[in-house]
């Protein structure tokens, strides 16, 4: 299959409103939850064939507009199924205007044994743009015992400024007897990336967040550890490899919600599934 999924946002009066939607089977969304009363429109991806398989590509196009604000997130894992030769590919483009807002938060991707994925993700703000980005990998279907049995996994996230500075991760995963890559984070089931860019806000606001977030990761178990790092960007990066699913939400939830109330001044809400 190949799908596409356009859409675009303006706003009106103190609301976020979708101004501008085109999709093709099977993406999907649902029309936008205001679950406060920022304005923020809460939009859910779906993918109705409930997974990804060998020689499927899906298309994301978001555009937000000056001062809008829009939290993207999806109702359940993305799933990649089996795939004897061909790669199943996702590919994402965000544009967010001045003064914009993008929380873009899908769950975790779950490669399931010998399956093969990639995945590029660009994303472009303007002055004074926001953008918190939650990235996610599983190590396969655990229960199952597939733990980093997929044949191969790629992602490649570019996130470009106005002034044409870039922040970019890329890595390639393979894990048949070959060509295996997959090094001491074997030892972990699941992979993590929280993003929090935006050149709207001073020095001093990212090193104190940067010290509150340090304290939260150093509170964990022995069963999640995770770090923070500067990028060439005005922001922040934390990284996380984590043994339990619910450590990981936990985890994301206070992580989300600190620099949430810390940038925006707002309060957290829980991230439902519906």
């Amino acid at each position: 299959m190949k799908a596409e999924l356009h859409l675009g946002y303006n706003r009106r009066g103190a609301t976020t409103v979708l101004t501008h939607s085109r999709s093709t089977h099977p993406w999907h969304f649902l029309p936008p939850h205001y679950l406060d009363d920022t304005g923020c429109a809460t939009t859910f991806l779906v993918n109705a064939s409930g997974g990804l398989v060998g020689g499927d590509q899906l298309f994301l196009k978001t555009s937000l507009h000056d001062q809008t604000h829009v939290l993207l997130t999806t109702p359940s894992a993305n799933k990649v199924y089996k795939s004897q030769t061909n790669i199943s590919r996702q590919i994402v483009e965000c544009v967010i205007g001045s003064e914009a807002i993008l929380e873009y938060l899908p769950l975790v991707t779950i490669p399931f044994a010998k399956s093969r994925f990639e995945q590029v993700i660009s994303i472009k703000l303007f002055p004074r743009a926001t953008l918190f980005f939650w990235d996610a990998l599983a190590s396969g279907r655990i229960a199952r015992g597939e733990r980093w049995q997929f044949t191969h996994y790629a992602n490649h996230i570019t996130i470009s400024m106005a002034d044409g500075k870039k922040a970019i991760e890329r890595y390639a995963l393979y894990c048949d007897q070959e060509n295996d890559t997959i090094g001491l984070v074997r030892n972990w089931d699941y992979v993590a990336s929280l993003f929090l860019i935006g050149d709207g806000y001073s020095q001093k606001t990212w090193q104190t967040l940067q010290s509150t977030l340090n304290t939260i990761l150093e509170k964990q178990s022995n069963k999640i550890w995770g770090s923070v790092s500067e990028p060439a960007i005005p922001g922040l990066i934390v990284k996380i490899v984590a043994q339990c699913a619910p450590d990981l939400e936990k985890l994301f939830q206070e992580l989300w919600s600190t620099s949430r109330q810390h940038l925006l001044g707002i309060l957290p809400h829980a991230r439902r599934q519906y």
